[in-house]
């Protein structure tokens, strides 16, 4: 973005907050004026106001940025040019090439939402899924989610469709930050009325789709200190729930093993699919083995690559398993003929 802009031009990206204000009101004051951009609301802008001083400052306040809309670069450019940060004469934006392939969000090589999902739809083929907000969502690519609405809203959803008289099995999802955000209250009241209803808390030990800040679950708080983690198994009994399951969910066949066991009983069922953020793994150092395909074994039949995990790849009518490889090793269980191994063997 700097090499974009005059020399006369500074740019600062905000990254985390609550911003410093002391950071931002040192680098404000080195400054002539101020122009923030920002999406939705003017959050940015209202603290950069505060402590300005005397250094104008430009954004949705005063009418130089719109309040709705997205904020593409041609857009910004035009901000930018009204507020006076870019010469009137600026080039054009370049326009997007068109016609691009769809390349529409997917979850992570190795993530174990995507072992959870595949389980689900292969246990309970013709249910319905309602789900929740998270980097989970993204399951509904894979078949298993039909409903988002607000937190929490994946248990209370299932609960109304268990007593609706609808006859398909319930099998909702809901991720560990979730859950303990308002997903305990709607599990409560599903016991309490005697819902039928399979709960799968998709717990990877940390909120990844904002971020990846501890929650309740993880044992440390947002400032590093180590704090006892609440255990979810615990809540749900507690709760009233009688058939309560913690299961990694790259064991593949065991995942597979208690869904079973939770479709055959009555009531609601809570199976905690557990196991840490691949990203979250990588960061703390967690070593896994890579996987490869041996291509004289490999028929081509496309099973693994079916299962929609990015680091594997049909090339030449063959699997390949590509760098994304997070050494998961679930497409190993999932080989029909046994032509994924670990790298180096064969």
């Amino acid at each position: 973005m700097q090499e974009l802009l005059p020399s006369d031009v500074s740019f600062l990206k905000i990254g985390a907050y609550p911003i410093d204000e002391a950071w931002l009101g040192e680098f404000i004051q080195k400054h002539e004026k101020i122009l923030v951009i920002e999406e939705l609301a003017p959050v940015v802008e209202e603290i950069v106001r505060q402590v300005a001083g005397c250094v104008p400052v430009f954004g949705k306040k005063n009418g130089y940025a719109p309040y709705e809309g997205e904020l593409c670069p041609q857009m910004v450019a035009g901000i930018m040019i009204k507020a006076g940060f870019l010469p009137a004469a600026t080039g054009t934006v370049p326009e997007p090439v068109q016609n691009l392939p769809l390349r529409p969000p997917i979850l992570c090589a190795g993530c174990h939402h995507r072992a959870a999902f595949y389980a689900i739809k292969k246990v309970f083929k013709d249910a319905i899924y309602p789900s929740d907000i998270g980097c989970y969502t993204l399951g509904i690519q894979l078949g298993v989610v039909d409903t988002t609405i607000c937190m929490g809203a994946s248990i209370t959803v299932g609960s109304g469709i268990a007593h609706s008289g609808d006859p398909h099995d319930v099998v909702c999802t809901i991720g560990d930050s979730t859950f303990l955000h308002t997903g305990i209250q709607g599990l409560i009241n599903a016991v309490y009325n005697g819902a039928n209803m399979t709960v799968v808390i998709l717990d990877n030990r940390i909120t990844a789709m904002t971020g990846h800040q501890p929650n309740p679950n993880t044992g440390v708080t947002a400032t590093g200190v180590a704090t006892p983690p609440v255990s979810l198994d615990a809540l749900c009994r507690a709760s009233g729930v009688n058939f309560v399951e913690t299961i990694d969910p790259y064991d593949l066949t065991g995942m597979l093993r208690v869904l079973e066991d939770a479709k055959k009983r009555d009531g609601v069922k809570v199976i905690i699919a557990k196991q840490m953020c691949v990203i979250m793994a990588r960061r703390c150092g967690v070593k896994r083995v890579h996987y490869m395909v041996d291509t004289e074994i490999c028929t081509g039949c496309g099973t693994c690559v079916r299962f929609g995990c990015p680091a594997i790849e049909l090339v030449e009518e063959k699997a390949r398993i590509n760098d994304l490889c997070s050494g998961c090793a679930v497409c190993v269980q999932l080989c029909p003929v046994g032509a994924i191994v670990r790298e180096g063997k064969r």
